[in-house]
């Protein structure tokens, strides 16, 4: 049996790996394609068309759409679920590639989860060169489908490139 499963073992390892592999791939291709340049060029160009034309409607939405676009740039979440873990490994490497910080966030029973992709992140991609900057733990009180409130355990993990 211990040589069943030292394979076996051998055998999600080298699964995973490949995984990791395909995943630093994937990473490398959206830094690529999203580009903020292409939101900024637009903007100087359709500004004087605004302003010829309708001067009051145009000009707030120009303003507001810049704002809308900044905010998620700053921080991005990834909420588990009951999703394979490789998914949200990959999602959270995917929004690492464009931005400083991601928080890996979890309620109730996929906490466990949420961590396993934390440590995931951090063991298989030493190279890299990801850490975990902060760690929250709270209670959210939610209302259950009887009508009670309940406290549901959460977390929430903040990875970031060193």
């Amino acid at each position: 049996m211990s040589k069943n499963s030292n394979t076996d073992a051998e055998d999600i390892l080298n699964e995973l790996e490949s995984q990791v592999q395909e995943l630093e791939k994937q990473v490398e291709e959206p830094k690529t394609v999203e580009e903020p340049k292409t939101v900024e060029e637009p903007k100087t160009v359709e500004e004087p068309k605004t302003v010829e034309e309708p001067k009051t409607v145009e000009e707030p939405k120009t303003v507001e759409e810049p704002k809308t676009v900044e905010e998620p740039k700053t921080r991005s979440t990834i909420p588990i679920g009951k999703k394979p873990i490789m998914t949200y490994v990959n999602s959270t490497l995917t929004q690492l590639s464009s931005l400083p910080v991601v928080t890996i966030r979890a309620r109730g029973k996929s906490i466990t989860t949420a961590v396993d992709v934390s440590q995931f992140i951090l063991k298989r991609m030493n190279s890299v060169g990801y850490e975990i900057s902060d760690v929250r733990i709270f209670s959210e009180s939610l209302t259950s489908n009887d009508g009670k409130n309940r406290n549901v355990s959460s977390i929430e993990i903040d990875v970031r490139r060193t």
